[in-house]
């Protein structure tokens, strides 16, 4: 009866550790379940996950001073639309026009209208841009910027500063035109800058006439 009752307590002993292993496996499951779910749920969705981004491309830029104008040879009318333009917003310039002969050195907007021109000179549109290859058209109002056009000669330089560098030309013709000829912006055998104003200089009301000054590029310097 001794042995039967020390198996009988054995088994006893086992099935309750066995219970033990089962309750507990069990339970470490149903944890592991819930915490598993959790983090799915606290998982941001496949859309929010950051993307790998290519970088930004590069604008081409550039930067200048912009120095006030020389006043000296302005109609008091033009220094007025100067100084009145000074409070309107304006697209960044395309470029920097330098002619050293006369002291200029104004920025060149996009278009021609008066507000532009009141301001800086206008890059003619349909024209190359400038650092581009082919004939850049640039107008300035006769009674300012460009009334000192009227003390440049032949062989003079110009400068061209945009986003690709400056780019530097050699005046090489001087004409007049009617309003109506703008033969003078078709492309010449050689990249050009021509800068296109009013003529006479002097004078009130309409110009029956337009200056042209053309400049080719010194192909000796690198671009």
């Amino acid at each position: 009866m001794r042995g039967v009752s020390e198996i009988g307590r054995f088994l006893l002993i086992f099935g309750v550790l066995v219970l033990g292993v089962y309750v507990g496996t069990r339970v470490y499951t149903a944890v592991s379940s819930r915490s598993e779910a959790r983090a799915v749920e606290n998982r941001p969705p496949e859309s929010a996950q950051p993307v790998p981004q290519e970088p930004a491309a590069k604008t081409a830029a550039f930067s200048f001073v912009v120095k006030e104008p020389d006043f000296s040879l302005w109609s008091p009318q033009r220094i007025k639309h100067y100084q009145q333009s000074l409070s309107a917003q304006l697209g960044m310039p395309v470029a920097l026009l330098k002619i050293p002969k006369i002291r200029l050195e104004v920025p060149v907007l996009e278009g021609t209208d008066d507000l532009t021109m009141d301001r800086a000179v206008g890059f003619i549109a349909g024209t190359a841009r400038p650092g581009e290859d082919g004939n850049i058209g640039i107008s300035g109002h006769r009674d300012g910027f460009f009334r000192g056009l009227k003390d440049i000669r032949e062989g003079d330089g110009i400068e061209l500063v945009s986003a690709r560098g400056t780019d530097t030309y050699t005046i090489d013709r001087i004409v007049l035109v009617k309003p109506t000829d703008v033969s003078v912006l078709a492309p010449r055998q050689r990249p050009s800058v021509t800068l296109v104003t009013c003529y006479p200089f002097y004078i009130a009301g309409s110009a029956p006439k337009r200056y042209i000054v053309q400049a080719s590029i010194n192909e000796s310097e690198p671009r």
